[in-house]
């Protein structure tokens, strides 16, 4: 099948930029395995402007059923490869090839791991505390990482188990202050810092984690501790979902963001990017910022196809 226009990616950053592009009258396309991206994980949201307090999954659901609107075809696939034709370009899914004159990659971020032993075999590891967080009713769990995102799992969490502890590797937090001070008081958090996890305990379900702790430099000190929980919670960043971008030559930076100008354009001719993949966006992970880059990656591609160049 042709279209002018395929988006990989259905969050913010892919749903917004397939409203715009239909509203430019694009013949479009959005291939994605996971509606609404990572947005569908956040507990609440109170940064986006003109709703004041909504749950992830419900703000996902109205970015979907806006594009559905305008009639935006949406296939819930995996895409598996991308080839640049040089005259167009070939998205190959698990059981369909697509075929059009520009594409954008709103892939989003993936959860980054912690790469040790026994991570994926263990049960109880999580990297979404509100899509598992119920399962650990008074339960002892833990949290791991420094962030906004971390914090925020502490605090559902807290709802739900009977003691959490927040590891991480600095004494001080990257979370925002008024984030942090909001569970300083809460009896059932409990700081661990500074350390890293350098061993999971169990057999076939975590069981505890062997902690080191690090000096300033994340050097350790010698100093192990252990703790005994039922369940791990890991928030320690993200990483881009490029790889499909690296497979027809679009430039990355060190971090593997997909590299991008003020038009959202790559060093490709007729591939675009928006969202958290970018370089723009990893910046400033919000779904404000993925939304607007989706509309301006629209408009870029509604003027590359329009200009007859390719």
């Amino acid at each position: 099948m042709k279209f002018d226009l395929i988006i990989i990616g259905a969050g913010p950053a892919g749903l917004t930029a397939a409203i715009f592009a239909r509203r430019f009258k694009l013949n479009t396309l959005v291939i994605s395995k996971d509606i609404g991206g990572t947005v569908n994980m956040a507990d609440i949201i109170e940064n986006y402007p003109a709703i004041k307090s909504i749950t992830g999954r419900e703000l996902a659901k109205l970015f979907y059923e806006h594009a559905k609107k305008y009639d935006v075809k949406i296939i819930e696939e995996f895409v598996l490869d991308i080839k640049n034709t040089g005259n167009e370009f070939e998205v190959i899914t698990e059981n369909n090839r697509f075929y059009s004159k520009a594409i954008i990659i709103a892939t989003g971020e993936r959860h980054r791991k912690l790469n040790l032993p026994k991570e994926e075999s263990l049960k109880g590891i999580s990297y979404c505390a509100v899509c598992d967080a119920p399962l650990f009713k008074d339960k002892v769990v833990a949290v791991v990482g420094g962030g906004n995102t971390a914090v925020a799992y502490a605090k559902i969490l807290s709802q739900h188990a009977k003691k959490i502890y927040l590891i991480h590797r600095r004494r001080e937090f990257r979370a925002d202050p008024i984030e942090i001070e909001s569970i300083k008081n809460d009896e059932k958090i409990e700081f661990v810092v500074p350390y890293i996890i350098k061993e999971l305990k169990g057999e076939e379900k975590i069981s505890g984690v062997i902690l080191e702790e690090v000096d300033e430099k994340l050097m350790p000190t010698g100093k192990t501790i252990e703790l005994k929980i039922d369940g791990l919670f890991i928030a320690i960043g993200l990483e881009p979902n490029s790889e499909l971008a690296a497979k027809i030559g679009v430039k990355l930076s060190e971090s593997g963001h997909i590299i991008v100008d003020d038009d959202m354009k790559t060093n490709v001719k007729g591939v675009f990017a928006a969202g958290d993949v970018t370089d723009k966006g990893s910046k400033m992970r919000l779904i404000i910022t993925a939304a607007a880059q989706g509309a301006i990656a629209a408009f870029g591609a509604f003027k590359y196809i329009k200009s007859g160049v390719w």
